[in-house]
């Protein structure tokens, strides 16, 4: 697998010598940290080194070539890895570039991508929330896209993976600080072609404020091979929003998810804050409740941390979280780890 990757990444570099208007970047990010952890159920705790403290960690490449006339061709090509053990994926089958496996056309028209590339609710859930794409510890994250296998019966509130393999997605222009992305997922189903994932997010960046969305409308499963029909169809959707006030950030969500064969609603709220602390730390402050319609089950996490760059490409962090689902144990976990960006 190694020498695959380093004959990939050659023969990349190789084009990219050859026509002087192409330009291919090697970029990741190495995050591990140390801790005990505890989820909410859990009948024991754990002591580990893992990788994706704050950051799931990644490698690829990335490249685009200038067409002229304002039209440029680009690829990506990242996968993830586990930083502790230096094993492939985010687990055990996970396909090699499970982060990024596409090429696109870009310009004044906006961008069309073809392959696999982020599902609709990935980025607005990282960017509305002071943990960003933590898998560990970032409450909003967990709540939408880590299941328990505990007992305890939670599901991920977004059931198709943060990633959509098969999708065909339009980005337009950015209108002012306004801009947004129209993604398609061909479920590739033998003897169903109507299986599909359909979905669509936005963002806006204007000064200090940010405000961001997405609607997701599911049947296929991901990043698995064959993709799975999910048996039903599943709606979610959310809407978020931050303000930088200098001396504190503050973080606000709300979201629904229901499938057809239930009624069982999960309605997640989250508030949270980003707040700097020295000249290069920041404090980090999130809670989110989700609540199922039906059942009245709640689960509710909250974290607190402190995180502080060592320069632009490295920081240290530490961290502390609670879980908690009704009438289930309680959860409490503890993390210290670094994160380099290359």
């Amino acid at each position: 697998m190694h020498q695959k990757i380093m004959a990939l990444g050659a023969a990349l570099l190789c084009t990219a010598g050859a026509h002087a208007q192409t330009a291919v970047q090697f970029t990741g990010i190495v995050d591990a940290y140390a801790g005990s952890l505890k989820m909410a159920g859990d009948a024991s705790r754990q002591s580990v080194v893992n990788s994706g403290g704050l950051t799931t960690s990644w490698f690829g490449l990335k490249g685009s070539e200038d067409l002229g006339s304002g039209l440029k061709a680009n690829f990506a090509l990242t996968a993830f890895l586990r930083a502790d053990t230096g094993a492939q994926g985010r687990f055990a089958n996970d396909p090699l570039f499970s982060r990024d496996a596409n090429v696109s056309l870009s310009g004044d028209f906006g961008t069309v991508l073809v392959g696999r590339w982020m599902a609709p609710n990935f980025l607005p859930s990282v960017v509305g929330n002071p943990l960003g794409d933590s898998f560990t510890f970032s409450p909003l994250i967990l709540h939408m896209n880590v299941p328990l296998f505990n007992g305890t019966g939670w599901a991920a509130t977004t059931p198709s993976d943060t990633g959509w393999s098969n999708q065909i997605a339009y980005t337009t222009p950015k209108f002012g600080g306004l801009q947004a992305n129209f993604q398609y997922q061909f479920g590739e189903l033998p003897g169903d072609n109507g299986k599909k994932n359909v979905g669509a997010n936005f963002f806006y960046f204007g000064g200090p404020l940010t405000l961001t969305g997405f609607y997701e409308r599911d049947q296929i499963s991901n990043p698995g091979i064959p993709y799975a029909y999910l048996g039903t169809t599943k709606k979610d959707w959310m809407l978020l929003g931050a303000y930088d006030f200098g001396v504190v950030k503050p973080f606000a969500s709300y979201g629904r998810s229901r499938a057809d064969n239930s009624t069982n609603e999960a309605k997640t709220m989250q508030l949270g804050a980003s707040i700097p602390a020295g000249p290069t730390g920041k404090v980090l402050v999130d809670m989110v409740n989700t609540k199922l319609s039906q059942t009245g089950v709640k689960r509710t996490t909250a974290t607190l941390g402190y995180d502080y760059n060592l320069s632009k490409r490295t920081d240290a962090y530490a961290i502390l979280m609670n879980d908690r689902i009704t009438n289930k144990s309680t959860g409490n976990s503890v993390g210290v780890g670094i994160r380099h960006r290359f």
